[in-house]
């Protein structure tokens, strides 16, 4: 038995015979960035997300780096993220000379708490970064009311939620800019690295474009120091003919959601995953809480299945944020949890005998205890 993580190549043949020609298109009229593929991309992503703009870039952290200074982050400035995010969206601020401040989260979802997050705010506070983590979005309703009293941005970071909604409202069109990821294993993959910003204000959206192409948007005329993010025409390609299948692609994970909860639910040992209400969930990843989460991950993989941890250390915990001084119990809940997590095989083409394969599994793992 061998049942991945994620199935690339599942979707990749699904989606071979459109794409391949267009991919020789391409090559043969050697328009390798930018071009009609890239602008047909934007158009169609930003109609999917419902909102004005869309500017396709290189990866997901440059993404987040842009939006963070299009709405006026700068060095020395404190950005608020959730604790037990991917480092990315901590290393785009750092990027800037901008200083990331872990906030706690809540311990149902493990989204991003309002609580801590007004309790994080200082006078260098210059943004909010709520992430839609594991494909449901943050609680921004409250994030919102906590922004709009300090006079501060919302920043989207929907790297794992591209189709979520909140109360009708998709990720990416919440705040004043958002950023998202198409890197291959997200709901929405490119053949590659690749990201968007998307945003209903037409002067945020010019200045991410003009800072993605070296500060310039006539040749050798360059108004900022910007840097080089683009979108390549390739991925936009398979992107364009991963997002017209992305609504059913969601649907599926959605039913595969569902048959965890129903294969688990009698497995008392298993925390299986919540929504928090008003959200619809695109299920970019399952996360179960279980006790000895490094020996069951360890009889998972030895029975071929192909289970994962998101993420083992909270960003702040890590190395490269030991300057910042952070110290476990800065933020209990997401530290207790990344003991915890493991992540099991979630992607479109799941099929139910895998499941139960993947159950079974699991049962007997945690049944060692």
């Amino acid at each position: 038995m061998n049942i991945p993580l994620v199935d690339l190549r599942a979707q990749a043949a699904e989606i071979a015979d459109e794409v391949e020609p267009q991919v020789l298109e391409v090559l043969r009229a050697a328009c390798y960035v930018g071009g009609p593929h890239v602008a047909a991309f934007e158009r169609e992503f930003a109609e999917f997300v419902g909102v004005a703009h869309a500017i396709g870039v290189a990866n997901g952290t440059d993404a987040v780096e842009l939006a963070l200074r299009a709405v006026g982050v700068g060095a020395g400035d404190e950005v608020i993220m959730p604790a037990n995010t991917f480092i990315a969206t901590a290393e785009a601020a750092s990027r800037i000379g901008a200083i990331p401040v872990p906030a706690d989260v809540d311990r149902d979802h493990l989204l991003i708490s309002p609580d801590a997050v007004a309790a994080a705010i200082t006078e260098r506070t210059r943004a909010i970064v709520p992430v839609h983590l594991y494909g449901q979005v943050a609680p921004v309703e409250a994030l919102e009311a906590i922004a709009a009293a300090a006079n501060l941005p919302i920043v989207e970071d929907g790297a794992q939620s591209q189709g979520a909604t909140r109360h009708g409202r998709c990720a990416g069109s919440i705040g004043a800019i958002a950023a998202t990821s198409f890197y291959p294993g997200k709901n929405l993959g490119a053949s590659g690295d690749a990201g968007a910003v998307t945003t209903d204000d037409p002067d945020l959206a010019k200045t991410v474009r003009l800072m993605a192409n070296h500060g310039s948007a006539t040749r050798y005329v360059h108004d900022v120091v910007g840097m080089n993010s683009r979108l390549d025409a390739i991925h936009a390609v398979t992107l364009r003919a991963k997002l017209a299948r992305l609504n059913d692609w969601n649907a599926r994970r959605r039913e595969a959601s569902d048959r965890y909860a129903e294969l688990l639910a009698d497995v008392p040992s298993v925390v299986l995953p919540q929504t928090m209400p008003g959200n619809s969930d695109v299920w970019h990843l399952y996360v179960i809480r279980v006790a000895e989460r490094d020996r069951v991950l360890a009889e998972l993989t030895a029975a071929g299945v192909g289970a994962g941890v998101h993420y083992p250390d909270p960003w702040y915990l890590t190395r490269a944020y030991a300057h910042l001084g952070y110290q476990p119990g800065a933020a209990p809940i997401a530290e207790r949890a990344a003991s915890e997590l493991l992540s099991l095989p979630m992607h479109p083409h799941l099929t139910r005998e895998h499941q139960v394969a993947v159950a079974t599994a699991l049962r007997n793992a945690v049944c060692d205890d």
